[in-house]
């Protein structure tokens, strides 16, 4: 049989690539804690990393084994670790990979819980540094010595400013610097993290991947593109045979088992089965965003959109070249001084006021006085968070339906 193209191999991964007991389509969820060893040696030997298996699921269970397979296919990688949260991923991968004295560069532009993340870690003695990642220069001045790694969201959240990546992975590349990747907003139907050398992948499962608002995830992927036997970070306890997984060993044994943010074996469950589907919804988020964009950018009630997909944007070019079917779900919109964000957004009736992303229901929330309220108007201005900023999540909803909503609600307050 030829080789699956993507979209198929999404619908049929689980079967494919984990092979379930029993004939059965999925891979069941396995609830059980313990596991049992015949003999004693096999549990030592699990133990100590000599031999695959399951001794706790606090560590590891079949059933976020077969997640993690999937998703490492999915993105070419060498081994992938699921965690209970997206935050969880990043906080155990720095928290893992980084120690005091390291200093990393991060985008300026990253979404509030993860800035507020790294403000935790610069207590532990991580020093960071925040820079324009749409500009490569910016990001070579920053570079000190002590310099782990580079940190960015594929297209930030909210204003939708698009990192130059493929400048960045291969500047890490060539300098020995992990490159983290927050490819939350792009996955891998419509981004390849390997062709811009992206070390680590750091994606939130809860969002685009889960895309029903019923379950929280995240995981971590390795691309293997980044020389472990280079990064003294890597204890020698955890420099296994295959170099290339050192950084996955310590990721596991210090983030997931020393801190115990484990995905439960019914969310991976649950992830997976969003998981077939998400072609067909990024196709449609995708172009009703584009729709949605389109018209707000013309309309008299709004002053400015942001979406990489509008010839004005300015990373709209360098967005065409990475993204391969289409420039996201999230978009946001300042309106005119005239229109209060808050009575708009209680004006719309289809459109749900949520702080969530990725779903299959149009979102939309205001920006300044929700996620990014703790960072300040100062550092707002810096991120370009309006006052007036709305973030919107476009679902996979007839997009007529989706601008009938908005016209009535400029209609009432115009």
């Amino acid at each position: 049989m030829k080789k699956l193209a993507f979209d198929t191999k999404l619908v049929h991964a689980d079967r494919k690539i984990n092979k379930p007991q029993f004939g059965a389509v999925h891979e069941s969820s396995n609830n059980s804690v313990l596991f049992e060893f015949e003999d004693v040696q096999d549990l030592v030997d699990v133990f100590q990393g000599k031999k695959l298996g399951h001794v706790y699921s606090r560590s590891s269970s079949s059933s976020a084994v077969s997640l993690q397979n999937i998703l490492n296919e999915l993105e070419g990688g060498v081994g992938a670790i699921v965690f209970a949260t997206g935050m969880a991923a990043i906080s155990a991968t720095f928290l893992s990979l980084l120690k005091a004295g390291d200093h990393i560069i991060v985008s300026q532009y990253l979404f509030g819980n993860t800035r507020s993340f790294l403000a935790t870690i610069e207590g532990f003695g991580i020093s960071v540094s925040y820079v324009d990642v749409t500009e490569l220069s910016q990001v070579q001045q920053a570079h000190n010595e002590n310099t782990k790694m580079v940190f960015c969201e594929t297209i930030a959240n909210p204003v939708t400013q698009v990192a130059d990546l493929k400048g960045i992975g291969e500047w890490c590349e060539a300098n020995n610097i992990i490159f983290a990747l927050d490819n939350t907003m792009t996955p891998s139907v419509l981004l390849d993290s390997k062709a811009i050398k992206a070390s680590l992948l750091l994606t939130s499962l809860t969002k685009y991947i889960g895309g029903h608002g019923n379950v929280l995830g995240g995981v971590l992927v390795d691309t293997g593109l980044f020389d472990w036997s280079k990064y003294d970070n890597i204890d020698e306890i955890y420099q296994v045979e295959n170099q290339q997984h050192w950084g996955l060993t310590q990721i596991k044994k210090r983030g997931l088992r020393d801190m115990g943010a484990t995905l439960a074996p019914q969310s991976a469950h649950l992830v997976s089965m969003g998981l077939e589907t998400l072609t067909m919804r990024l196709r449609k988020t995708c172009a009703n965003a584009q729709a949605l964009a389109k018209y707000l950018v013309t309309h008299r009630g709004v002053r400015a959109v942001h979406y990489p997909g509008l010839d004005k944007h300015p990373q709209h070019e360098r967005a065409k070249s990475l993204f391969k079917r289409g420039y996201g779900g999230i978009l946001s919109v300042e309106l005119n001084d005239s229109i209060n964000p808050h009575e708009f957004l209680n004006s719309l009736s289809l459109v749900i006021s949520a702080t969530h992303l990725g779903d299959t229901r149009t979102l939309a929330l205001p920006i300044a006085s929700t996620v990014f309220y703790e960072n300040g108007p100062e550092e707002r201005r810096k991120m370009g968070i309006a006052d007036s900023l709305i973030r919107i999540s476009v679902g996979i909803e007839d997009i007529e339906d989706i601008l009938s909503d908005f016209d009535s609600a400029f209609a009432a307050l115009l």
